[in-house]
């Protein structure tokens, strides 16, 4: 078994795989305080009695996870997390969670490893760019780990209205599209296009400005957008499917994790 990287350190904040069941729980709860009592997703009748936002993909994924040491260590020093499910841990379960919204045939005859990203959130006290590039740099170290090639998984924008997500939902179809051999598609019951408004007919700095921090993110690694969008309206989000070719991430982030000796499987 392939030991989890040594934690990246920023300050009084870390980066690292979760390794103890408290520590997925206290990601889990951070998710809960996010996706539900911050942006009014529908939670069922378990995560209402456990407070915890957890599903059957947790139980094989590795969780990254944020520490501030300042707080404490463990469990009580989480303050964000990211989800990442491998090709075999998706085996586990005969799917990945992606598929629930898109057809992913196109990522999963990729010849590589794959990693989907998911779940990801943090306290609202930390969003910040040190923090983002933290995660980033936690990803870059998993992803050498464990030779990713490809990186996948579903982000989200606020909100279930098409038409005030018009202009950015347009602006990645027309500019950030998948080249067709790595482009999945929405799968038919859920799909919603995404070019919804005609070149030039719309702000596109604005379109770009307005994306979500972690969307911006995959764009500035050279990331790509699949076919159609989603509508999840129990975690009230348009969500669209995000592909980086890991090799972009690795180049960028490479002196934060050489330095630390990461281990490679």
């Amino acid at each position: 078994m392939t030991l989890p990287f040594e934690e990246i350190r920023s300050g009084r904040l870390g980066v690292r795989v979760a390794v103890s069941q408290d520590e997925i729980e206290a990601g889990q709860r951070l998710r809960y305080q996010v996706f539900v009592d911050e942006m009014g997703a529908k939670p069922d009748a378990e995560a209402l009695r456990t407070g915890l936002d957890a599903d059957m993909f947790d139980a094989v994924a590795n969780h990254l996870l944020v520490l501030d040491h300042d707080r404490g260590e463990g469990a009580s020093s989480v303050v964000g997390t990211y989800r990442l499910i491998r090709r075999a841990a998706a085996q586990k379960l005969g799917r990945f969670y992606s598929a629930d919204e898109y057809d992913i045939g196109p990522l999963i005859r990729f010849p590589g490893e794959i990693l989907e990203l998911g779940r990801s959130c943090v306290n609202i006290e930390y969003r910040t760019r040190g923090t983002l590039q933290l995660l980033w740099q936690g990803i870059a170290a998993y992803v050498s780990q464990h030779r990713i090639g490809l990186m996948f998984g579903c982000a989200s924008l606020p909100g279930l209205d098409l038409d005030a997500n018009a202009a950015v939902l347009s602006y990645l179809h027309q500019h950030h599209l998948a080249p067709e051999e790595l482009r999945p598609r929405a799968i038919a019951e859920r799909y919603v296009s995404m070019n919804r408004l005609p070149p030039g007919s719309f702000d596109q700095k604005a379109a770009l400005l307005a994306l979500p921090p972690l969307i911006k993110g995959y764009l500035r690694l050279g990331g790509f957008v699949g076919d159609g969008a989603v509508l999840d309206v129990p975690f009230n989000t348009t969500d669209v499917c995000v592909i980086v070719k890991s090799d972009l991430i690795t180049k960028k982030y490479s002196s934060h994790y050489e330095r630390k000796n990461v281990p490679v499987a």
